[in-house]
């Protein structure tokens, strides 16, 4: 995830003479049409024991002349002391002056920064300096979502404390024009034995009398600095690219992780080496991973910055580790627009979280991520809340997930599809090129790809971008008739019907044609009507037909249709909790405690019930917490769904005919209820209560399997029971 600075949505800077200070720039210019250029010369002593910083910053602006108010954000703990405006002499910079100038304080009612409107003298020249100094606390003590999935990191606008120092853009630490780029010369003192890590390139580092002080350059204009500080242990090596580049790689964990440097560090670098090819050179000089004191997961300019449970979980993965360094390009070397469709998430999870098992030819894992995009989007975002794509702006939630990460990579997954690989790479490699330290939306991305594919792209962006939903696409009927073939060789003549429900999209889609002696994929274009017809001329007698096997396109299906997992259960309006345990103590009581303290899905509520002394209810999902002393009665509960597939022991189980035996060993599981289409049953099932202590607290983590194995907490195993295929047995006239 990239973050980005906490956007008050008015003006930057601008106010006329005659605005009134408390409207809050109504009618103000244009951002873009009164600064051309921001420069921040800060110094900052961070004090974590008193959550204190002590700073001033040297802030140079562009500006028109005929501005005399410059506004700033500031967040609402920080007291300015004074303002003053630096004029330099004509002869080399030397000799000039501090001027005070007034300000005024503007606090919005509920909003967490303050505004400073600084007065600016009349006939002031075009460039302007300003040095505001301030101190005050930041001091917002990290937050757990009060949700299941942990699908965002922990809540702060940004802290300063003994634990740690996180100031982002978001926490407004320093004095900013809303909406700038900006260039940084950050000095930054902090106790002795802490180290400060930051956006950019770090000059020099020096220490003296208890502190240290290091200095941080930002040439390239950027959306925000952000700088972190705690005791870490540094490890670094030299990278190269195949032109030659060189980057230095970092690690700064905590010494319990300190070991875990060169798995992070090797991983660094063989992203690198995949995407400087797809991307272009790298934008920095430096890739840090810097272990956080709270959860997190942040692609930041020149560094990640990844919680102390991800680091220990060897967070390394292309989802993980591998979409943060290409937030590196995307997201910050090229910006997303504000007030405009986040893109970002998009193209970066495509890239990185699909993109890179395709680049490694892991196929079985490509086709996972495809199937987790369509089921995370048919699972979380119902038809009644459903928004476009170019309307996502941030994370709050599983259906924005949905929609502005999944929906929104499988957007550029289409747009290859239908402009071809090499039209296609060649304008993700332009477009990078093209807005390196700009601002791009969804616009910029069409109008790079319709140039580089000479195609008019219109239509596919207003259809898959500006508009909401999926087509809803299905078999109507399929035949086939003996024919004759080229040279007089017996063929078939198969026709395919196929019909769109609701809005018609217009799209091309996969057909797997089975016959007798051979298979073969197909492809029908879709027009923008209901029923939509094509014939084949195959070699062989067609059985069935199945349509998009390989899940190549974006579409709506049915509950039923999908695999059986977790995350079936968590999004049914009706849902019951099943306690099989007799121990009160049992760490299942946990997750009934979670549930309990969080809600699933918005408002809808989760029964509970005791398996002995409730029946189990006739609609909806139920997850069944199975201790071993009532595994005999959940194994009956279970059978009728699960068939032989799944079978508990007091020792194990088996799955799929394999046996797993052991103290340590526990299993999730969940099959299609019988007789309640689009529901399912989901069992944790510990073989002792030790086997599942480790796990109960993430278990909504692992929602998109329909089996996982864990041995002392640790994933070993997890596999996919596939939904019902959209499949329709050819009816053959024989005649020719």
């Amino acid at each position: 995830m990239s973050i980005r600075k906490c956007v008050l949505r008015s003006c930057l800077i601008g106010l006329l003479a005659t605005s009134i200070v408390h409207t809050w720039c109504v009618s103000a210019l244009p951002a873009q049409e009164t600064v051309t250029n921001v420069h921040h010369t800060l110094s900052v002593e961070i004090v974590p024991a008193a959550h204190e910083l002590v700073a001033s910053d040297q802030i140079e602006l562009e500006v028109n002349s005929q501005v005399t108010l410059a506004t700033f954000t500031l967040a609402h703990t920080l007291h300015v002391e004074s303002v003053v405006m630096r004029t330099h002499s004509v002869l080399g910079g030397q000799g000039g002056r501090d001027d005070v100038v007034p300000f005024t304080i503007v606090r919005p009612p509920e909003a967490t920064a303050q505004r400073i409107v600084v007065s600016l003298p009349k006939g002031h020249d075009r460039r302007v300096t300003l040095v505001l100094s301030y101190r005050g606390q930041i001091n917002d003590p990290p937050r757990e979502p009060r949700h299941l999935r942990f699908v965002t990191p922990s809540e702060t606008a940004g802290h300063v404390g003994v634990e740690g120092v996180y100031l982002s853009g978001e926490s407004q630490w320093y004095p900013d024009v809303i909406g700038s780029f900006s260039t940084y010369r950050v000095t930054a003192q902090i106790p002795q034995g802490w180290t400060v890590v930051a956006s950019g390139h770090k000059e020099g580092e020096t220490t003296s009398a208890g502190k240290t002080s290091s200095t941080w350059i930002v040439q390239d204009k950027s959306e925000a600095f952000t700088l972190v500080a705690n005791k870490f242990v540094t490890t670094s090596r030299e990278w190269r690219s195949p032109t030659g580049q060189r980057v230095e790689l970092q690690t700064h964990f905590f010494p319990d992780n300190a070991g875990l440097a060169d798995e992070y560090l090797n991983a660094t670098a063989k992203y690198l080496d995949a995407y400087v090819r797809i991307l272009g050179d790298y934008p920095f000089d430096k890739f840090a991973v810097v272990e956080n004191f709270f959860a997190s997961g942040l692609g930041l300019p020149s560094f990640t910055l990844l919680g102390s449970g991800s680091i220990k979980r060897h967070y390394i993965q292309p989802y993980a580790l591998g979409h943060e360094i290409v937030h590196s390009w995307i997201g910050n070397s090229v910006f997303n627009r504000d007030d405009h469709g986040n893109w970002v998430e998009g193209m970066t999870t495509y890239l990185a979280n699909y993109y890179w098992h395709e680049l490694v030819q892991d196929i079985p894992q490509a086709f996972e991520q495809r199937r987790m995009m369509l089921d995370g989007y048919n699972l979380y975002v119902r038809p009644d809340t459903d928004y476009a794509v170019s309307q996502f702006l941030r994370k709050h939630d599983e259906k924005d997930n949905a929609i502005g990460y999944q929906k929104s990579a499988f957007v550029f997954h289409l747009l290859r599809q239908e402009i071809g690989d090499e039209p296609f790479w060649r304008g993700v490699k332009t477009f990078v090129r093209s807005y390196r330290n700009r601002a791009a939306d969804w616009q910029s991305i069409e109008e790079v790809f319709s140039r580089e594919s000479s195609q008019d792209l219109r239509w596919f962006f207003e259809q898959w971008v500006e508009q909401p939903g999926a087509p809803r696409v299905f078999l109507r009927d399929v035949h086939a008739r003996r024919v004759k073939g080229e040279g007089g060789k017996e063929a078939w003549r198969l026709t395919v019907e196929i019909e769109q429900a609701e809005k018609p999209f217009r799209m091309t889609i996969p057909l797997r044609i089975v016959m007798k002696e051979s298979m073969d994929i197909k492809s029908i274009t879709l027009s923008q009507s209901q029923t939509n017809v094509a014939e084949f001329v195959l070699p062989n007698q067609p059985l069935r037909v199945e349509l998009d096997p390989d899940l190549m396109t974006f579409r709506r299906v049915t509950r039923q249709q999908l695999s059986p997992m977790l995350n079936v259960y968590v999004t049914d309006p009706h849902k019951t909790v099943v306690r099989a345990f007799a121990d009160p103590a049992s760490p299942l009581q946990q997750v009934v405690s979670r549930i309990a303290d969080h809600e699933l899905t918005g408002s809808l509520r989760t029964t509970v019930v005791s398996l002995q002394e409730n029946a189990l209810p006739h609609a909806g999902s139920i997850l069944v917490l199975a201790g071993v002393d009532q595994r005999q009665a959940v194994q009956s509960v279970i059978q009728e769904s699960c068939g032989d597939r799944v079978a508990l022991g007091d020792r194990g189980f088996q799955i799929d005919g394999q046996t797993y035996d052991g103290p340590t060993l526990a299993v999730l599981f969940s099959c299609p209820r019988a007789n309640v289409p689009g529901s399912v049953i989901t069992v944790l099932y510990g073989v002792t209560s030790g086997a599942v202590e480790k796990l109960s607290r993430f278990l909504f983590y692992y929602g998109w399997h329909s089996y996982v194995i864990f041995q002392d907490g640790a994933v070993t195993k997890r596999e996919v029971w596939h939904g019902s295929p959209d499949v329709k047995e050819v009816r053959s006239d024989a005649t020719s």
